[in-house]
Protein backbone atom coordinates (compact mmCIF):
# COMPACT_ATOMS: atom_id res chain seq x y z
CA UNK A 1 0.00 0.00 0.00
CA UNK A 2 1.18 3.49 -0.85
CA UNK A 3 -0.10 6.75 0.65
CA UNK A 4 0.68 9.77 -1.54
CA UNK A 5 -0.60 13.22 -2.48
CA UNK A 6 -3.61 13.18 -4.78
CA UNK A 7 -2.73 14.11 -8.35
CA UNK A 8 -4.88 15.48 -11.14
CA UNK A 9 -4.79 12.01 -12.70
CA UNK A 10 -6.60 10.64 -9.62
CA UNK A 11 -9.80 12.67 -10.03
CA UNK A 12 -11.67 9.88 -11.84
CA UNK A 13 -10.84 7.39 -9.08
CA UNK A 14 -11.67 9.89 -6.32
CA UNK A 15 -14.98 10.73 -8.02
CA UNK A 16 -15.89 7.04 -8.28
CA UNK A 17 -14.98 6.41 -4.64
CA UNK A 18 -16.95 9.50 -3.59
CA UNK A 19 -20.03 8.07 -5.29
CA UNK A 20 -19.51 4.78 -3.41
CA UNK A 21 -19.25 6.83 -0.22
CA UNK A 22 -22.51 8.59 -1.08
CA UNK A 23 -24.22 5.23 -1.57
CA UNK A 24 -22.88 4.01 1.76
CA UNK A 25 -24.19 7.11 3.56
CA UNK A 26 -27.58 6.86 1.83
CA UNK A 27 -27.74 3.31 3.15
CA UNK A 28 -27.39 4.79 6.64
CA UNK A 29 -30.36 7.06 6.00
CA UNK A 30 -28.50 10.23 5.03
CA UNK A 31 -30.51 12.23 2.51
CA UNK A 32 -27.89 14.89 1.80
CA UNK A 33 -26.93 15.89 -1.70
CA UNK A 34 -23.65 14.27 -2.70
CA UNK A 35 -22.08 16.17 -5.56
CA UNK A 36 -18.40 15.19 -5.51
CA UNK A 37 -17.72 13.93 -9.02
CA UNK A 38 -14.49 13.70 -10.98
CA UNK A 39 -15.38 17.01 -12.62
CA UNK A 40 -16.01 18.74 -9.28
CA UNK A 41 -12.80 17.27 -7.88
CA UNK A 42 -10.84 18.60 -10.86
CA UNK A 43 -12.45 22.04 -10.65
CA UNK A 44 -12.28 22.49 -6.88
CA UNK A 45 -9.09 20.64 -6.00
CA UNK A 46 -6.86 21.31 -8.98
CA UNK A 47 -8.05 24.65 -10.35
CA UNK A 48 -6.35 28.03 -10.02
CA UNK A 49 -7.46 28.44 -6.37
CA UNK A 50 -7.81 24.93 -4.93
CA UNK A 51 -10.42 24.66 -2.18
CA UNK A 52 -8.92 21.43 -0.87
CA UNK A 53 -5.95 19.10 -1.13
CA UNK A 54 -5.99 15.36 -0.92
CA UNK A 55 -4.09 12.19 -0.31
CA UNK A 56 -4.83 8.78 -1.75
CA UNK A 57 -4.12 5.19 -0.83
CA UNK A 58 -3.01 2.90 -3.63
CA UNK A 59 -3.02 -0.88 -3.49
CA UNK A 60 -1.47 -2.72 -6.42
CA UNK A 61 -1.53 0.51 -8.43
CA UNK A 62 -5.25 1.13 -7.85
CA UNK A 63 -6.59 4.03 -5.76
CA UNK A 64 -8.65 2.38 -3.01
CA UNK A 65 -9.06 5.28 -0.59
CA UNK A 66 -8.86 9.03 -0.32
CA UNK A 67 -8.83 11.82 2.22
CA UNK A 68 -9.63 15.42 1.28
CA UNK A 69 -8.68 18.27 3.58
CA UNK A 70 -8.29 22.00 3.89
CA UNK A 71 -6.79 24.27 6.50
CA UNK A 72 -8.74 26.60 8.74
CA UNK A 73 -8.59 28.42 12.03
CA UNK A 74 -10.14 27.60 15.40
CA UNK A 75 -10.60 30.89 17.24
CA UNK A 76 -11.48 29.11 20.51
CA UNK A 77 -8.10 27.38 20.50
CA UNK A 78 -6.37 30.27 18.71
CA UNK A 79 -4.81 27.69 16.43
CA UNK A 80 -4.60 26.59 12.84
CA UNK A 81 -6.43 23.33 12.14
CA UNK A 82 -6.62 20.79 9.37
CA UNK A 83 -10.24 20.01 8.54
CA UNK A 84 -10.88 16.60 7.00
CA UNK A 85 -13.64 17.06 4.44
CA UNK A 86 -13.88 13.44 3.31
CA UNK A 87 -12.34 10.09 4.18
CA UNK A 88 -13.36 6.94 2.37
CA UNK A 89 -11.82 3.52 1.84
CA UNK A 90 -13.28 1.10 -0.70
CA UNK A 91 -15.28 -1.59 1.12
CA UNK A 92 -13.27 -4.61 -0.05
CA UNK A 93 -10.01 -3.10 1.25
CA UNK A 94 -11.17 -2.07 4.71
CA UNK A 95 -9.65 -3.42 7.93
CA UNK A 96 -6.16 -3.37 6.41
CA UNK A 97 -4.94 -0.16 8.05
CA UNK A 98 -5.67 2.08 5.06
CA UNK A 99 -7.96 4.50 6.89
CA UNK A 100 -5.52 4.72 9.78
CA UNK A 101 -2.65 5.37 7.33
CA UNK A 102 -4.60 8.15 5.61
CA UNK A 103 -5.45 9.86 8.91
CA UNK A 104 -1.86 9.46 10.12
CA UNK A 105 -0.56 11.10 6.94
CA UNK A 106 -3.08 13.92 7.37
CA UNK A 107 -1.85 14.40 10.95
CA UNK A 108 1.73 14.61 9.67
CA UNK A 109 0.70 17.17 7.03
CA UNK A 110 -1.08 19.18 9.73
CA UNK A 111 1.92 19.11 12.05
CA UNK A 112 4.32 20.11 9.27
CA UNK A 113 2.05 23.08 8.46
CA UNK A 114 1.87 24.19 12.10
CA UNK A 115 -1.74 23.10 12.63
CA UNK A 116 -2.57 22.00 16.16
CA UNK A 117 -5.58 19.74 15.51
CA UNK A 118 -7.44 17.70 12.96
CA UNK A 119 -11.19 18.26 12.94
CA UNK A 120 -13.91 16.51 10.96
CA UNK A 121 -17.57 15.71 11.04
CA UNK A 122 -19.20 12.29 11.17
CA UNK A 123 -22.80 11.67 10.17
CA UNK A 124 -24.64 10.73 13.37
CA UNK A 125 -25.85 7.47 11.83
CA UNK A 126 -22.31 6.38 10.90
CA UNK A 127 -21.43 4.64 14.14
CA UNK A 128 -18.87 2.39 12.44
CA UNK A 129 -16.85 5.44 11.42
CA UNK A 130 -17.29 7.06 14.83
CA UNK A 131 -15.96 3.93 16.50
CA UNK A 132 -13.00 3.82 14.13
CA UNK A 133 -12.11 7.44 14.91
CA UNK A 134 -12.42 6.86 18.65
CA UNK A 135 -10.01 3.91 18.34
CA UNK A 136 -7.56 6.37 16.76
CA UNK A 137 -7.89 8.55 19.87
CA UNK A 138 -10.32 11.13 18.48
CA UNK A 139 -12.75 12.73 20.89
CA UNK A 140 -16.38 13.53 20.14
CA UNK A 141 -17.29 17.19 20.37
CA UNK A 142 -20.72 17.11 21.96
CA UNK A 143 -21.25 20.73 22.89
CA UNK A 144 -21.51 22.10 19.33
CA UNK A 145 -23.35 21.17 16.16
CA UNK A 146 -22.95 22.18 12.54
CA UNK A 147 -25.28 24.54 10.74
CA UNK A 148 -25.31 25.61 7.12
CA UNK A 149 -26.83 28.39 5.08
CA UNK A 150 -26.87 28.45 1.30
CA UNK A 151 -24.87 31.34 -0.16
Amino acid sequence: MTIRPALVGDVTAIGALAQQFAGYLRGLGDQSDFNLTAEACLRDGFGPQPAFAGIVAEHNGVVVGYLLYHFGYDSDAAANILFIADLYVEASTRRRGIGRALVTRAANIASEAGAKELVWSVYNTNQIAAGFYEKLGAQRITDVFFMKLRA
